[in-house]
């Protein structure tokens, strides 16, 4: 885990960059993945028989088999590239929800969600007919059980949950949720949105028992414009095509289409090859790091940033314990608004999030209108903590100076 991995942040010493709950930085192995990808085996996949077309097509299915090992995927063909979660949970409710969800039948989201598993769910039960529940959570931004179960009954057709809080980085205990979806609503698909997830635990597909999960490439080291989904096999051989053309085309007749096989199935048009093929080196990188070693790292910054944040008079840190937390801290500053927090500080190369982080029913029930936060990866260490925190004591003394 050296700085000096990562070229930006190796070219700005002075560089502090705590947002990658929002986007990670690339290591060289990653860039240099695609380059030469670009340089030495680029074509078009799937649809030449020379060399080079053969070359591209090889490396985009070894990149779909590492990502796959990665995330404990038996069956590489049930894991999906699309271009990030936000288009794999779409896919999902475009897909199975139209074709599962009847009037009469119930949906469920937790109120920790992030629009992109809210919204969708949402519009899905409008369109359907069904009834929209919220599990709601505790006061300390965890997901409250007993609310699940009382949202769950014989008419629950999906469950929609986040596996960490993009805004609070709450880590979901999704084993015990699971347990409870499959006894008191065994007709629900789980979906989990596990972008948060993948990039900061070990997650482990087939033994999570859920039958979607969706993830981004780029909030774990990869490129922009790559995610995945993954799916139980006999749910998405049921599903009808999300998109149309290109390799996802098995015949065409003159009044009846058949359809390629998983995985092809659901990626239309020309592969994202050099995003896969980026995806892939982000992951063996990670797996060279050890995941176990990556959340160490995170937990210890994350405490340590807690204890030093709460320790400013003014300050209040939101969510539970940093033991139950990934490396997300979120918080507010008494008298300042958040987006000034973020401007003070980036004066000082301290890059945070500020504003309501794609969580505005989360927020809601803290009842705030927006928080700061910082997001810590595993090129961040103790130094970035401390200029953290000088910055938020830079920007109180600043707003005190001027009567706030």
């Amino acid at each position: 885990m050296n700085r000096d991995d990562f070229p930006l942040l190796a070219d700005r010493p002075g560089l502090h960059y705590l947002d990658s709950a929002a986007s990670s930085q690339k290591p060289a192995a990653v860039l240099d993945a695609m380059r030469t990808f670009y340089e030495t085996s680029y074509a078009n996949p799937h649809r030449g028989a020379y060399e080079l077309a053969v070359a591209a097509t090889d490396r985009y299915h070894a990149a779909r088999e590492t990502v796959a090992r990665f995330v404990g995927v038996a069956d590489p063909a049930c894991l999906l590239f699309t271009r990030g979660t936000t288009e794999s949970l779409n896919l999902v409710a475009a897909t199975w929800g139209r074709m599962s969800v009847a009037a009469g039948d119930e949906v469920v989201v937790t109120r920790l969600e992030h629009h992109a598993n809210f919204v969708p769910w949402q519009l899905l039960a409008a369109d359907r007919g069904a009834r929209f529940r919220i599990a709601e959570m505790t006061d300390d931004g965890r997901l409250d059980l007993d609310s699940l179960d009382a949202v769950l009954g014989p008419r629950t057709r999906l469950v929609a949950v986040t596996h960490v809080s993009n805004a609070l980085g709450s880590i979901t205990p999704l084993a015990d949720v699971v347990s409870r979806v499959r006894r008191l609503a065994p007709a629900a698909a789980i979906v989990v949105d596990g972008a948060q997830a993948v990039p900061h635990l070990t997650v482990d597909f087939d033994a999570l028992d859920v039958d979607f999960y969706a993830f981004s490439g780029h909030k774990m080291l990869g490129p922009t414009g790559i995610g995945v989904l993954i799916g139980r096999r006999a749910m998405l051989e049921a599903m009808p095509p999300y998109q149309t053309g290109g390799d996802m085309i098995e015949l065409v007749g003159d009044e009846r289409t058949t359809w390629n096989v998983l995985p092809h199935k659901f990626e239309a048009g020309t592969p994202n090859v050099g995003d896969a093929v980026g995806l892939a080196a982000a992951v063996d990188y990670l797996s060279a790091v050890g995941m176990q070693e990556v959340r160490w790292h995170e937990r210890a910054l994350t405490e340590l940033a807690s204890e030093r944040l709460a320790a400013i008079p003014g300050v209040r840190v939101y969510g539970p314990p940093a033991d139950e937390r990934s490396g997300v801290v979120s918080f507010s500053l008494a008298d300042v608004h958040p987006h000034d927090l973020a401007t003070i500080l980036d004066q000082d190369g301290v890059c945070i999030r500020a504003g309501q982080h794609c969580a505005q029913p989360l927020l809601r029930r803290l009842g705030v209108g927006a928080t700061a936060r910082a997001s810590f990866y595993i090129y961040n260490d103790a130094a970035d903590v401390e200029a953290l925190v000088q910055g938020v004591l830079k920007a109180q003394a600043l707003f005190v100076g001027v009567g706030h």
